[in-house]
């Protein structure tokens, strides 16, 4: 549907915003048994119906590559069935994590008699708001239903099919579960407004969720009245320390920019110390050059790389550093200690994620110390930050924010935390 009377949009999401309300109740108070049997069901659904969410997913592709749409985003798009067993895969592991709705910590007697502590509640409702990846859609759901939350997701307008054949999966998974076919949503309209009403609307949503391009987030977090977890880019460092054994470096940083391209976690910028380039960088140089990755450098990589056959060499700009380029694109500068390194990266980074390649332990001790991004690594690539692969089971989004959430958000930062109080008919004196 793709509604453009305002007035129909802002009813639209106002039915949207009402039902969801209404099933975060129903959601706050269901069992894990239900919630488990809901993602179950949709692991199992997912799988069964591998062949016709392939053919919605084509009908985007074919219409994203007739509107040129770039390649970064044509990857993100598509469904292979790598993509759509891991999503199956996902849910499973969501419904195998404990559930840490009514879990209660910190309880502690006070001298008045009463007990004191916390308990893990669920935000309510959620929106969110997300580009070209589909799979985005089974994340997000799977992750409201565990969490006992209710969610609205409006994905792109390049997977409308797609997002419209996973809802439906979703829909029957949670009828199939006794659950209110309400608890997850999609917005039915490509409609910009539904947007910028989605956002504005706290009497019914409870936090916003914007993954997706830089221009989005920032439009989201400029004109949100409610509370909003984002990050704006992925500018992601590997930093190769003096005396990092030459192997694991070259192999983790080939890892870093060239297993994917188009995620926010690959690697875009190249630190080297100098004691190391001379040995290091030709290696990389090579292995970059074989698989077409343009090289943008500081002169002293540049006279290092310069000699590497089939090697693409750019100067960089200052621009460069800050660059993400979700692309075959690294840019590479020597440093001359691990002090600037770290200077470099809080300066130029995204505070997404950043790596140290290095054999000293203090100075490995210092870069996750003072780095200051959401996820910071030692001798591991940058790849690795991902909801999927901290054990999350799936991830709502990767916040660069420090308040709430930060990193990947899985299930607890979907949650709050109250205070409860126990006591025996104390009273205040």
């Amino acid at each position: 549907m793709n509604a453009t009377d305002p007035t129909a949009v802002i009813a639209i999401m106002d039915r949207l915003g009402a039902a969801a309300r209404a099933a975060s109740a129903a959601m706050a108070a269901a069992s894990t048994a239900q919630k488990n049997a809901a993602l179950l069901s949709l692991a199992r659904l997912i799988r069964a119906e591998a062949a016709m969410l392939a053919s919605e997913n084509a009908r985007d592709l074919h219409a994203a590559q007739a509107a040129r749409l770039a390649a970064p985003l044509l990857d993100r798009l598509r469904l292979s069935e790598p993509v759509i067993a891991q999503m199956a895969e996902g849910c499973e592991q969501v419904a195998a994590l404990p559930d840490p709705i009514g879990e209660m910590t910190d309880l502690r007697r006070r001298p008045s008699g009463i007990t004191v502590g916390h308990m893990r509640v669920p935000l309510g409702v959620f929106g969110m708001v997300y580009e070209s990846r589909p799979n985005v859609t089974v994340d997000a759901a799977s992750l409201a239903i565990k969490s006992g939350n209710a969610a609205i997701l409006r994905g792109g307008s390049e997977a409308v099919h797609s997002n419209a054949a996973l809802m439906r999966l979703v829909t029957r998974a949670l009828i199939e579960a006794g659950l209110p076919a309400e608890a997850v949503q999609g917005v039915p309209t490509t409609d910009r407004a539904a947007v910028g009403r989605l956002i504005t609307m706290p009497q019914y949503v409870d936090v916003i969720i914007p993954r997706g391009g830089k221009g989005l987030i920032e439009r989201i977090a400029a004109e949100a009245t409610v509370p909003v977890i984002k990050h704006l880019d992925g500018n992601c460092h590997v930093y190769v320390d003096a005396g990092a054994d030459l192997e694991l470096a070259l192999r983790v940083t080939d890892n870093a920019k060239t297993q994917k391209y188009s995620p926010c976690n690959a690697a875009e910028s190249l630190l080297v110390h100098r004691d190391i380039a001379a040995a290091f960088l030709p290696r990389l140089g090579a292995l970059f050059a074989a698989k077409g990755v343009e090289m943008r450098t500081d002169s002293e990589a540049q006279a290092l790389l310069a000699a590497v056959s089939g090697a693409t060499l750019v100067a960089a700009s200052d621009a460069d550093w800050s660059e993400e380029y979700l692309a075959p694109i690294i840019s590479i500068k020597l440093v001359a200690s691990l002090d600037e390194a770290i200077a470099h990266i809080n300066r130029y980074g995204s505070h997404h994620t950043d790596a140290i390649l290095t054999a000293n332990h203090p100075h490995a001790m210092r870069f996750l110390r003072e780095v200051d991004s959401a996820s910071v690594m030692v001798n591991a690539s940058t790849r690795f930050a991902d909801g999927f692969e901290y054990g999350l089971g799936a991830e709502i989004g990767i916040s660069t924010d420090k308040f709430h959430a930060r990193g990947p958000v899985g299930l607890e930062g979907l949650t709050s935390m109250k205070w409860v109080v126990f006591g025996q008919g104390e009273v205040r004196t």
